[in-house]
């Protein structure tokens, strides 16, 4: 069978623009087709009254609970029950109602995309209401802060994957200690750049033994993952781990509420960048990590782990000239030199 560089130039022009076509319809899909379809569905939002509040302040609140809307989940608790949800970002926001006045309380600790869809709702319910409300934010964060989480998850990323793809290219006979061995010298100088950037946006951002272990487990179990699937796969694994990376923003920058149901399915629910963004976002606010925050990158630190060590056949990176080895380095064991001998 012809390849496909032997083909007519207009067949190979058509079958260029086909692959053109599809990888801009993948990366629309996952990419711009995330933040195209934003839209809130069942937001979790708390309205909070006072024990001994009036009674026209708990219908208010009740009404609220009762109305039905797909676009709000809401919580009628207490005041101190309503904070208590912020801080554990059970909610994204609370409107606590009292005969002063509306107040609208948010968290520094919450996903950026979450605060702002809740205050806007939060808001528009108090002036619906006939008052104005203040907004208070618990646990301030600073642009810094917010833009940090999900920065340092697309660094350390990036790092493996370049380092990585460098040693399947460099190191074409690289062993599995080799690359173990080049996972964790990028673990170490990732997270040293990480925290770099951490001091030079934002010195209040704490670096202290939890941030930096969770940094260096994620940073870790990236480029233990990348290497076991270059060394498998040579790099044409760069087709999978590449668009990896375009996923991690418009996915793992947004809350649930906001996706379509089928970008939370299918993306938002297994990629690792929303574990590592939100666990270290809880960090970084004084939080503490979820189970599952820790143990999907203890799990994949291990599973690249088991690859790079366990003996096989390395996969090769492609020849960018095409020139193929075939073992013979003596010219009068060529045929042609052969045939001339004997003649």
């Amino acid at each position: 069978m012809a390849a496909l560089h032997d083909r007519p130039p207009a067949v190979i022009a058509v079958a260029t623009a086909v692959v053109g076509a599809v990888i801009a319809l993948v990366l629309g899909l996952v990419t711009f087709g995330v933040q195209a379809t934003v839209h809130p569905d069942g937001v979790p939002l708390a309205v909070a009254v006072p024990a001994d509040a009036p009674p026209q302040l708990r219908g208010v609140a009740d009404k609220l609970a009762g109305g039905g809307a797909t676009e709000v989940a809401w919580r009628v608790a207490t005041p101190d029950q309503a904070r208590d949800l912020l801080s554990r970002q059970e909610v994204y926001g609370v409107l606590e109602l009292a005969p002063s006045g509306a107040t609208v309380l948010l968290s520094g600790a919450v996903n950026p995309s979450g605060t702002q869809v809740a205050q806007q709702m939060l808001t528009g319910v108090a002036q619906g209401a006939g008052t104005q409300a203040k907004v208070v934010t618990l646990d301030p964060s600073s642009a810094a802060g917010r833009t940090a989480p999900l920065a340092a998850s697309a660094l350390l990323w990036i790092a493996g994957l370049v380092a990585g793809a460098a040693l399947t290219v460099l190191a074409r006979g690289a062993t599995g200690t080799g690359r173990v061995a080049g996972a964790l010298t990028t673990t170490v100088l990732g997270v040293a750049v990480v925290a770099g950037f951490f001091a030079l946006w934002d010195s209040s951002l704490p670096l202290d033994a939890a941030v930096l272990g969770y940094l260096a487990l994620v940073a870790a179990a990236f480029a233990l993952v990348q290497g076991a699937l270059l060394r498998l796969l040579g790099l044409r694994a760069m087709a999978l781990l590449g668009p990896l990376y375009l996923i991690a923003p418009a996915v793992a920058g947004q809350v649930p509420e906001l996706l379509d149901p089928v970008y939370r399915a299918l993306l938002w629910s297994w990629t690792p960048f929303r574990f590592s963004t939100e666990g270290l976002r809880a960090l970084l606010h004084g939080g503490s990590l979820q189970p599952a925050q820790l143990w999907v990158f203890v799990g994949l630190a291990a599973a690249g782990l088991v690859v790079l060590l366990l003996p096989g056949k390395e996969g090769q990176p492609d020849l960018a000239d095409g020139v193929v080895d075939v073992g013979v380095d003596q010219a009068h064991r060529l045929p042609g030199a052969q045939r001339q001998h004997t003649a």
